[in-house]
C-alpha cells in the first residue's frame, strides 16, 4: 500500500504502478464521484501533472490522462465541469508545499514521450526507475519551502517537455463495471456489461417514430462508437453509432438508436458511466472473436412480445408482424 494524499472529496494513493483515486461518499461530493467510487489509473495512462490555484483558498493537483486512455473521458469529450473532473484533486492552500512535492514525484513516474529528453522529471542520461521514485514519498523534499508555487503552470509532458503526447492505442483505465442502466426522458437504457445494449421506450415520452419501431436491442459488435451530449446543456442525448454508417434521423428524438435527456432524466452521473462502459465494450469487441449467436432467447422473446403488442394495436400489419417475427427467430 502506497502513500495517500487526501484532498476535498477524494484521496490519491500512489502504488508502484498506478495512481488509485478513491472518492468520498457524502452529500457535498459530486454525484459522478460517488457513482465512480474508485479508479485505478496506470501511470502510463497519464500525460502530465499540473498544480494550479483553485477557488476560495485552495490549490488543484491535476493528473491529465493521455488521449484514448480512459473511456470515461473519451465519452465525456470535454463536456465535464471542472468540479466533476475525476482527475482533479482539490487541496487547502496551506498544503501547497506538500502538493508540489507529490506533483514532482508523480511526474517522475510518468513514462517519457519518445524524443523528449529529460521528460517526466528525470534527465535524458539518468536511468529511469519508477519504483525507486516511490521510495521517498511521505513528505516534502528537503529544501522545498512555502511560496515556491507562484501561479498557473503549463501542462507537464504535453507541452512542458516540448514533445507531443502520443494517444494510447487502447483503453488503459477500466470502465465502470456493468451491468448498468439509467432512465432517460423517452426510455430506459440497459447494458449487460459486454455484448448488448437495450432501449425500452416510455409511452409518456417516446416519439411516435420510436414507439412504432419498438423496443430496441443492439449488439455491441454492430456499433463503432457512442455520442454523449451532457444533459447539463441543451438537447442532451446518448446516440449509438453503427459500423455500417447508414442514414440516420437528424433529431435524436426520432432516432430509435438514441435516448433523449430531459429535466431529471439522463443525469451525468448515470448516463456518462453508461456511455463509457459501452464504448469500452465496443473497443474490446474489435479484438475478440465473433460469437456464434448474437441474441439470447430471452431478448428475442421480449422483442416478439412487444411486436405482438404493436400488432394488436394495429401499428404493424399481419405481413410486417410475420416477417419481423421470422427475422427475430433467425437470430437465435
Amino acid at each position: 500500500m502506497g502513500d495517500v494524499l487526501a484532498g476535498i472529496h477524494a484521496a490519491w494513493e500512489f502504488e508502484s504502478d498506478a495512481l488509485v483515486i478513491r472518492f468520498e461518499r457524502g452529500i457535498r461530493t459530486p454525484k459522478l464521484f460517488q457513482a465512480l467510487r474508485e479508479r485505478r489509473v496506470p501511470y502510463e495512462a497519464l500525460a502530465s501533472v499540473t498544480l494550479t490555484p483553485g477557488k476560495r483558498g485552495t490549490v488543484v493537483l491535476h493528473a491529465v490522462p493521455r488521449p484514448g486512455a480512459d473511456p470515461l473521458m473519451e465519452a465525456a469529450a470535454g463536456q465535464l465541469k471542472e468540479s466533476s473532473d475525476p482527475y482533479r484533486l482539490v487541496l487547502p492552500a496551506d498544503r501547497e508545499t506538500l502538493a508540489e512535492y507529490y506533483r514532482d514525484e508523480l511526474r517522475a513516474l510518468l513514462p517519457p514521450e519518445p524524443g523528449a529528453a529529460g521528460a517526466a522529471g528525470h534527465g535524458g542520461d539518468a536511468p529511469y526507475d519508477g519504483l525507486g521514485a516511490l521510495g521517498g514519498l511521505g513528505g516534502p523534499a528537503p529544501g522545498d519551502g512555502p511560496g515556491a508555487f507562484d501561479g498557473p503552470e503549463e501542462p507537464y509532458g504535453a507541452d512542458g517537455t516540448g514533445g507531443v503526447v502520443t494517444p494510447a492505442e487502447r483503453f488503459l483505465v477500466a470502465p465502470p463495471p456493468g451491468p448498468l442502466s439509467f432512465k432517460a426522458y423517452d426510455g430506459k437504457a440497459s447494458f449487460d456489461g459486454s455484448s448488448e445494449v437495450a432501449f425500452r421506450w416510455f409511452w409518456t415520452g417516446a416519439s411516435s417514430e420510436k414507439w412504432k419501431a419498438g423496443d430496441q436491442t443492439f449488439s455491441v459488435r454492430d456499433l463503432c462508437g457512442v455520442e454523449w451530449r451532457s444533459p447539463d446543456v441543451f438537447d442532451g442525448h446518448l446516440r449509438l453509432l453503427f459500423r455500417d454508417g447508414g442514414p440516420r434521423p437528424t433529431q435524436p428524438d426520432h432516432d430509435p438508436a438514441s435516448l433523449v435527456f430531459g429535466l431529471g432524466y439522463g443525469l451525468v452521473h448515470e448516463s456518462l458511466p453508461f456511455a463509457a462502459a459501452v464504448l469500452a465494450a465496443i473497443r474490446t469487441s474489435d479484438r475478440a472473436p465473433v460469437p456464434v449467436g448474437s441474441r439470447t432467447p430471452g431478448v428475442v422473446a421480449e422483442r416478439i412480445r412487444h411486436l405482438g403488442e404493436l400488432h394488436r394495436a394495429g401499428l404493424v400489419t399481419d405481413e410486417e408482424f410475420s416477417a419481423k417475427k421470422a427475422e427475430l427467430l433467425a437470430e437465435l
